[in-house]
């Protein structure tokens, strides 16, 4: 074990856990995601009281909403691969 108590890692083992900590991060920032999203079309397309069904205007907003959102993303990813295609 190394001063700090953490056990040495072959090659094997470091690269396991980076694709574990990848994988996590990633995760992580799906949830973020999906956070922001919920965020920010709950705020603009609910504007009435809470019921049990959402109006038909609010359906159709979250709907555009939660659509351009992804395409939004989708872009950016897409945008990010590019570049690091470039490089």
């Amino acid at each position: 074990m190394s001063a700090a108590g953490i056990p040495q890692l072959d090659e094997a083992s470091k690269k396991e856990l980076e694709v574990f900590l990848e994988q996590e991060q990633a995760k992580a920032k799906l949830q973020a995601s999906i956070h922001e999203l919920t965020n920010t079309c709950w705020n603009t397309c609910i504007t009435g009281s809470i019921s049990s069904k959402f109006s038909k205007t609010e359906a159709q907003c979250l709907e555009n909403c939660v659509d351009r959102f992804l395409d939004s993303s989708l872009f950016i990813v897409k945008q990010i691969e590019a570049q690091k295609q470039q490089l």
